[in-house]
């Protein structure tokens, strides 16, 4: 198995690239998602989406190809905060995080093989108002679903990081408080995901 990720600035992307990535033969249950809590409150009522999704719960089978957004639900991240998620990612990170092994999101990402500079970079796109979409397939598909999140525009991770070390960014922090977007930035995210 080969775990491909891609982080986009609007859930809306992110939405339409979950939708690409099952319609193309991923199972539910080897996608996830990760979005900024802030950009999303206003479409969803997520305190009541999902009120059991704990731990490794989350995401779980989600029944009759409901999709993996059927079961999205609130939960925190350490230096992320609240958190919209959904799949396997979101479990093994607040897993880390709980536990006794260092993580959360990077960690998480980083175990199912991602570089850490793109995990560190991906991490903070979702703290700063982004969202994450990871897969695990098997690798004779990896290239084939690059190519699917790839069509939906997701951040260049080398890019970001750059724009993010010219403000004094180093790396992501999970000591830092929780980053809550502008009020110009929230709105201009939310009007991309109701797109």
């Amino acid at each position: 198995m080969k775990t491909v990720s891609r982080a986009y600035d609007t859930y809306a992307q992110a939405r339409a690239a979950v939708a690409a990535v099952e319609a193309a033969g991923v199972p539910s249950t080897e996608v996830s998602l990760v979005a900024n809590k802030y950009v999303s409150a206003q479409y969803a009522d997520v305190d009541d989406v999902n009120k059991t999704a704990t731990g490794a719960g989350i995401g779980g089978a989600v029944g009759g190809g409901a999709g993996l957004l059927a079961g999205i639900g609130l939960l925190a991240i350490p230096g992320l905060g609240p958190v919209v998620a959904a799949g396997w990612l979101a479990a093994t990170a607040v897993g880390l995080a709980a536990g006794a092994t260092a993580g959360g999101l990077v960690g998480a990402l980083v175990g199912a093989g991602e570089p850490e500079e793109h995990a560190n970079v991906y991490s903070e796109s979702v703290r700063r108002g982004g969202t994450l979409v990871t897969a695990r397939v098997a690798d004779q598909d990896a290239s084939r679903i690059q190519g699917v999140l790839d069509g939906y525009k997701p951040i260049d991770p080398v890019a970001r990081g750059a724009d993010y070390r010219r403000e004094g960014w180093k790396s992501f922090d999970p000591k830092a408080p929780a980053y809550r977007p502008s009020d110009s930035e929230v709105e201009r995210i939310r009007r991309d995901w109701a797109a």
